[in-house]
């Protein structure tokens, strides 16, 4: 089978694809015949500095989700044929993940995927809509009623944030740093957009809610910028700035703002569920931004990296 293999920092540009076997099944994994993936920020800072690591098993099929059909179902549940996403849990750090033509998976980590969206589609889903899921309801508590700050909107996953909180019924603000994206957030029906220049403290009312996609680059001033009783979640690190060094919590968090944090790892069957129900129920399709075929993953990770792909970027593997 073809894959994408590392063992050491790699640029976008020497991306390759190799030849390895096909992995051969075992009690409680799944082989899953893969038919696209998503692209993530995770897997860059993988490819270009995690990679040293020793706790990231070498060498290993980077790809921390991908969507397609059970192929051999082991000892599992699952039927030959079952249309499936995966996505975290290890993939791609401790285990192979899905960047491969199949990939064997454990099966507590693959679900079944109720949806006949085509696979380009499907492959937009997993990892992005379960992180703004869990960001959104089970951080944020968000409500109709709120007013939603997406700091850092102009990635696949503040497009699916918006898209979730506008078909909600929320007000939603959304800042990018480039002015040129304006236009796009207003395009996917944000009520606001603005430019971050790193200071939003002043500049945005009425804010309940807050999803933190910059990360702590951001943090101290997005929690400024909430109203009191406002709950500000820390999910993405798109600052590259990954701690708050010298951080004072009784200090740096103001008096009645809450601050939580959502961490992915740990996906289930009855979300993705509600998930592909909320996309169906509200007429919704993934932020779909490029779809490029298996050999050009190296041209796909450039694109992204020079912000030319507005929306997920989808690699299609047959």
């Amino acid at each position: 089978m073809r894959t994408v293999t590392l063992t050491e920092p790699t640029q976008a540009k020497d991306l390759r694809l190799t030849e390895r076997p096909i992995p051969q099944v075992k009690p409680g994994w799944v082989l899953v015949k893969v038919h696209a993936f998503g692209l993530n920020h995770s897997e860059q800072l993988l490819r270009l500095e995690e990679i040293t690591e020793p706790y990231i098993t070498k060498p290993i099929i980077p790809g921390i989700e991908c969507v397609g059909e059970i192929v051999d179902s082991s000892d599992s549940g699952f039927k030959l044929g079952e249309h499936v996403v995966s996505l975290m849990g290890g993939m791609g750090r401790t285990f192979d993940g899905g960047y491969a033509e199949y990939a064997l998976l454990p099966e507590h980590h693959v679900f079944r995927a109720p949806s006949d969206m085509p696979w380009e589609s499907l492959a937009a889903v997993p990892e992005t809509y379960f992180t703004a899921w869990g960001s959104l309801f089970e951080c944020l508590d968000l409500r109709a009623a709120d007013t939603l700050l997406v700091r850092g909107a102009t990635c696949a996953l503040g497009y699916a944030a918006v898209q979730i909180a506008k078909a909600l019924g929320c007000r939603v603000i959304a800042t990018t740093h480039r002015e040129s994206k304006l236009e796009l957030l207003r395009e996917c029906g944000v009520d606001e957009a603005i430019v971050d220049d790193g200071v939003l403290e002043g500049h945005v009312r009425g804010v309940t809610k807050a999803l933190e996609l910059v990360g702590p680059a951001t943090l101290r001033d997005t929690l400024r910028a909430v109203e009191r009783g406002g709950v500000v979640c820390n999910t993405g690190i798109l600052g590259g700035v990954y701690t708050l060094d010298g951080f004072d919590p009784i200090k740096g968090i103001p008096n009645g703002v809450y601050l939580t944090g959502f961490f992915s790892n740990f996906p289930d069957q009855r979300t993705m569920d509600a998930i592909f129900d909320f996309l169906r129920g509200h007429d919704l399709r993934p932020c779909l931004g490029c779809v490029y075929p298996f050999e050009d993953i190296g041209r796909a990770w450039q694109d992204s990296e020079a912000g030319l792909v507005n929306g997920k970027i989808v690699i299609r593997v047959d």
